[in-house]
């Protein structure tokens, strides 16, 4: 399935951003990132929407426009993504217990002991929907029917660093400590944002991602 005829629109944001909501968002970032193209300096990828800065001395919206409903309509929708902008990051995680405290409401919701529960999350093929809540916080998508999780009916006040959680169709680690209403399932000890490194966060759009079980103690890598 070709991109012609799929759904688009463009919002033009001051003289240097243009905001473009499809459902092809994704093809369409894979394609920018593989083929940029000239005069855009950076694409901000959200949930079907992509945000594209640009400089507008060397192109002007209009252009712009007609550049990606042309490339948006010569895609192909149903193909994989290119090999060379696929990542994979392992996620080590320490589930249950003091770092996991909703690890057993969890799983009783979804009809299944601890470890089953465990063993299916760190299975489920996880994807790098977008970024946002706060730096380096990514909503992973590909969560089975069943471990998708009803949020807290009350934000905790206080979610700590490393925190994996599952919220609706999501699942996410918080990067820093902030308020949450997600259930908490265990801790991962990696860094997920640090300015002190060439790429602060790191993860991004289209990245796969797995969880992988940690026992309790042992330690892990950051």
């Amino acid at each position: 399935m070709n991109g012609a005829g799929v759904e688009v629109s463009f919002t033009r944001l001051g003289d240097a951003a243009l905001a473009v909501g499809t459902p092809g968002a994704r093809a369409l970032l894979e394609s920018l990132r593989h083929s940029p193209l000239p005069g855009v300096e950076e694409v901000v990828p959200a949930l079907h929407l992509l945000t594209l800065l640009f400089d507008p001395l060397r192109l002007d919206a209009a252009e712009l426009e007609a550049a990606l409903r042309a490339r948006l309509e010569a895609l192909d929708l149903t193909a994989p993504a290119q090999a060379d902008t696929v990542r994979t990051l392992v996620v080590p995680v320490r589930f249950g217990g003091e770092v996991g405290p909703d690890l057993a409401w969890c799983a009783a919701h979804a009809g299944l002991s601890e470890a089953a529960f465990v063993e299916a999350l760190c299975g489920a093929p996880l994807e790098v929907a977008f970024l946002g809540f706060t730096p380096g916080f990514a909503f992973l998508t590909g969560l089975p029917p069943e471990l998708r999780m009803p949020r807290l009916d009350a934000p905790r006040e206080r979610v700590p660093a490393g925190s994996v959680a599952l919220g609706g169709p999501w699942a996410g680690v918080y990067p820093r400590a902030t308020p949450g209403g997600w259930r908490i399932v265990g801790r991962t000890d990696l860094r997920l944002f640090d300015l002190s490194r060439p790429e602060p966060v790191p993860w991004r759009a289209g990245d796969r991602v797995r969880f992988g079980s940690v026992p309790s103690g042992q330690p892990e890598s950051a």
